[in-house]
């Protein structure tokens, strides 16, 4: 073949792979995409172009074809795969293209999914999951070929053997069933846009298998899914979606074995003497601790996390200072900031986030203790605190405590009380701290004394009693014993608390304390 001919050739041969991507941009069709959009919903490659950095991506698996072929084209076998930047730092994206066969998966778009999480494990690179599909292809995996898929739970869900540990983001941005909700369950944190949905299986198959009518957002829809703790943040659009994955991501090194990113420290939001006016002396009384944390953490810094899942806790990323913390806080607002199986189970989860990849622990306890009862035993309480305690104790990052109001059983305990190895433990003057609330104390360890007295001297005898033991449990309950015996570190001012939160995390992190580099912008 002469030189002339070769070229020739060649330029075909290129002319005929431009022709097959440019293809593959069409996803599923002008008609396909056009009703994608008229659901509310943003094509795959509009939704790269939010979570980007422009012109970084690099994708490979665009020419992949489903196994079983049909006239109909199936462009990259319905996900698209690749890596690209997010504020200057790499991750690794899997997009589910639900404009071609509503999203669903076969052989192909696994395989393409799982090499994509290899290559992000292997290189230390957080994983992206942007969600949205009807669940597996039929009949693609019907049958033997079902079982023949090629999933590997040993790297699909979770690093491999010797590998570390890298931060995964999801978005549901539409109906997320079958890999869409594995991919949700793998994730540290889950976006959901308010008309999205994520569920083991969607209404269609629940209809034929059990015969139960219910829509999408019945099944799992934003309340359903937040309060299962299957996604950690609702937002109104998918740019806000994009936007959350970002800005969690920025609180995260690229993996477990590097250090969390700090920033330029900024102040607080609130001034520190806000701090006494925000936490009632009465134990009772209500507040929202959510007022609280903006005078302890940078502004416009906390990121919460799980805000609709065990809602009596409050848990979020944040900085103060600049350095990326865990928050943990109860809400007295929410059954008086009392732990029940769920925000047991999300503030564990959170611990675990946070100690894998090397963010301190904040804790401020206002906590009556326990959820007690019948519903919380059914509940599973008993597992998840012993689990929760268990993961707070083996934390290997700072972790500091202060009992800002009450502590009281084992919600102390769960809020990274003595036993579970803080660091550092601090109380407010106005703490109160013990087995039980003095008024619940007192009538259950001496009932029978006040039942007899009430017997044999009246109402008016009984009360002055109780009047006389609350008071004197309740001195016993106050913190200056503690601290004359060290089970506080300090009694410290309200004023004082971030101060003595940042110095104990510098501590606590001695010359291991992550440095200021480069940082990313703000979220």
């Amino acid at each position: 073949m002469s030189d002339n001919a070769g070229q020739a050739a060649l330029e075909a041969k290129i002319a005929d792979l431009r022709a097959r991507k440019a293809r593959v941009m069409e996803m599923g069709g002008a008609v396909a995409v056009e009703r994608h959009r008229a659901s509310g919903r943003l094509p795959v490659r509009e939704r790269l172009d939010l979570l980007l950095d422009a012109g970084s991506w690099f994708e490979f698996g665009a020419l992949a074809l489903p196994e079983m072929r049909s006239e109909r084209f199936v462009a990259g076998d319905g996900v698209v795969t690749g890596f690209g930047r997010i504020d200057g730092a790499m991750v690794g994206v899997i997009g589910i293209d639900s404009t071609i066969l509503a999203g669903t998966t076969a052989p192909t778009s696994m395989r393409k999914q799982s090499r994509l999480i290899e290559h992000a494990q292997r290189s230390g690179f957080p994983i992206v999951l942007l969600c949205d599909a009807d669940g597996g292809r039929i009949p693609d995996v019907m049958g033997w070929r079902f079982s023949g898929l090629p999933l590997d739970f040993l790297t699909f869900v979770k690093p491999a053997p010797g590998q570390a540990a890298v931060p995964r983001a999801a978005a549901i941005l539409g109906p997320s069933y079958g890999d869409s909700a594995l991919h949700a369950s793998t994730a540290h944190f889950t976006v959901m846009i308010a008309s999205g949905a994520v569920a083991l299986s969607g209404p269609s198959v629940i209809q034929s298998a059990i015969g139960e009518t219910i829509s999408d957002t019945e099944l799992g829809g934003p309340e359903p899914a937040q309060a299962a703790g299957n996604v950690h943040m609702v937002v109104g659009d998918e740019s806000q979606a994009m936007q959350a994955i970002a800005a969690f991501l920025s609180y995260l090194p690229a993996n477990a074995e590097l250090e969390a990113p700090v920033a330029p420290a900024r102040p607080a939001g609130r001034p520190a003497e806000d701090f006494e006016r925000l936490v009632p002396l009465g134990a009772k009384a209500g507040y929202d601790m959510r007022n609280v944390l903006e005078a302890l953490v940078d502004e416009h810094s906390l990121l919460p996390w799980g805000a609709g899942w065990g809602p009596s806790l409050l848990t979020g990323l944040a900085r103060i200072e600049g350095m990326p913390v865990g928050i943990v806080a109860n809400q007295p607002i929410v059954n008086a900031g009392a732990l029940d199986p769920a925000a047991l189970t999300k503030e564990c989860a959170f611990v675990d986030l946070c100690d894998t990849f090397n963010l301190p622990l904040v804790f401020l306890n206002d906590v009556p203790g326990l959820m007690i009862g019948s519903q919380a035993e059914r509940g599973g309480i008993l597992k998840a605190y012993e689990t929760l305690v268990a993961r707070i104790a083996e934390a290997t990052v700072p972790k500091v405590a202060v009992v800002l109001r009450k502590a009281y059983g084992g919600g102390h305990f769960a809020m990274g009380g003595r036993p579970t190895r803080p660091d550092f433990l601090f109380a407010w003057p106005c703490a109160e701290m013990g087995f039980m609330a003095p008024e619940t104390g007192v009538r259950t360890v001496y009932r029978r004394r006040m039942e007899k007295l009430l017997e044999e001297e009246g109402p008016e005898a009984m009360q002055r009693l109780v009047d006389e033991l609350t008071a004197q449990w309740t001195v016993e309950s106050e913190p200056w014993e503690a601290a004359a015996h060290l089970s506080f570190d300090d009694i410290i001012e309200p004023a004082q608390t971030r101060i003595a939160v940042a110095r104990s995390i510098e501590i606590a992190w001695g010359p291991r304390r992550p440095r200021l580099g480069r940082p990313r912008p703000a979220r």
